[in-house]
């Protein structure tokens, strides 16, 4: 470990937080401050407090030092071993960890593409053990069979951060940064109920494409929305996997349409590339889908091209899964740089979209959801 660079980061996060004031969570806000009176403002402007120039000062220094330290080679080591690349959700996952832990912002960060092979996941960690790295990242294809290589990073004392996806054998990592998964098909569930009374829908008669079998992933959005079917007796026909990926969602769409022909109302796509899949099975099929067609098509992760197709009336709803873990994961190195314990548990806030006449008001266990319409600005300002 590069003690100085760490002792930097740890600065940086110390003044921003004097600066700012504002807590880890993305979720969390701060009333606004009384506003000053103008001349109050112009004195603050024009004579800054002691206070104010101090940390000035001090932010001035810590930029300059690690801009040295960048410059001596003292870099923060850390290793990714992510799922694949199924999805463009899985993209901008990768993208987000390769912008923050870049060289210019003192990481040599060692990327692995594990291509959905739980082995070489495993062998990619063990190699980051190998390289005596400062920290690994681990977005874990499946949610067992970690304890044993966990275990040989903590005896090497090389902290270890997961990301998305859960572990579920062993709790030998410093802390988890992702989405409530189960909270996710909990929400597509509960919406569907509102949506159906809404629309005066008596029956529904469901189809899902679930994500890789065993990934945290699919295991909470399946369980979320089942409990809610079991609860409301809807009938799910049938539940099988896509794999997360268009070309999955695609093939088992084209199943469905043949053995359930005419018999079901709801199509629920785990994500958005499984969904374009299905919607492609659909259109060579002749099924129609959307809102006020035949089929109420229900999707995660809502990425750019997701909201596109939400905006465009193919997919009724879309429920986020937020990909872009690596600014929290930096918050997590810079407390463990400081001797700090971080949370275990490190939630992202999330959104449902849906156009107006698919907004409809829910719950999930007693509080009340929120739902954003998909607007052009909306869908620019989305990953």
């Amino acid at each position: 470990m590069k003690k100085k660079l760490l002792s930097l980061v740890l600065s940086a996060v110390m003044v921003a937080g004097l600066v700012a004031g504002c807590g880890s969570s993305a979720s969390q806000t701060t009333e606004p401050a009384a506003e000053p009176t103008e001349a109050a403002a112009t004195e603050a402007a024009a004579e800054p407090t002691e206070e104010v120039a101090d940390v000035e000062a001090a932010e001035a220094e810590i930029a300059k030092e690690a801009a040295d330290a960048v410059a001596d080679g003292e870099t923060i080591t850390i290793g990714f071993a992510q799922v694949g690349h199924e999805s463009d959700w899985r993209t901008a996952s990768t993208k987000s960890c390769q912008d923050v832990f870049s060289a210019d912002n003192g990481y040599d960060l060692t990327f692995v593409d594990c291509d959905n092979d739980s082995a070489a996941q495993l062998e990619a960690v063990r190699g980051f053990i190998e390289q005596g790295l400062d920290y690994i990242i681990i977005d874990p294809i499946v949610s067992t069979g970690w304890d044993t290589v966990l275990t040989e990073c903590e005896d090497a004392g090389i902290p270890v951060i997961v990301i998305d996806r859960t572990i579920d054998d062993s709790d030998k990592y410093a802390a988890w940064v992702g989405s409530n998964f189960k909270t996710e098909g909990l929400a597509a569930g509960e919406w569907l109920k509102a949506y159906a009374e809404k629309n005066g829908i008596k029956e529904i008669n469901a189809l899902v494409i679930s994500g890789t079998t065993g990934a945290s992933a699919q295991i909470g959005r399946s369980d979320g929305f089942k409990e809610i079917a079991d609860r409301e007796g809807w009938t799910i026909l049938d539940e099988q996997t896509g794999d997360f990926t268009e070309e999955g969602g695609q093939q088992v769409m084209e199943s469905y349409c043949k053995s359930y022909d005419g018999k079901f109302n709801v199509v629920v796509c785990q994500n958005d590339n499984e969904a374009f899949g299905a919607m492609t099975a659909m259109d060579n099929a002749g099924v129609k889908y959307g809102p006020g067609n035949d089929v109420i098509l229900i999707s995660f992760d809502a990425c750019t091209a997701g909201l596109e197709d939400v905006k465009a009336g193919k997919i009724t709803a879309d429920f986020e899964c937020n990909p872009l873990a690596a600014p929290f994961v930096e918050e997590v190195i810079a407390q463990l740089a400081a001797g700090e314990e971080p949370e275990k548990e490190v939630y992202m806030e999330e959104h449902w979209y849906a156009l107006p006449d698919a907004i409809v008001d829910f719950s999930i266990d007693g509080e009340a959801q929120t739902m954003t319409e998909v607007t052009d600005d909306v869908i620019a300002a989305q990953y």
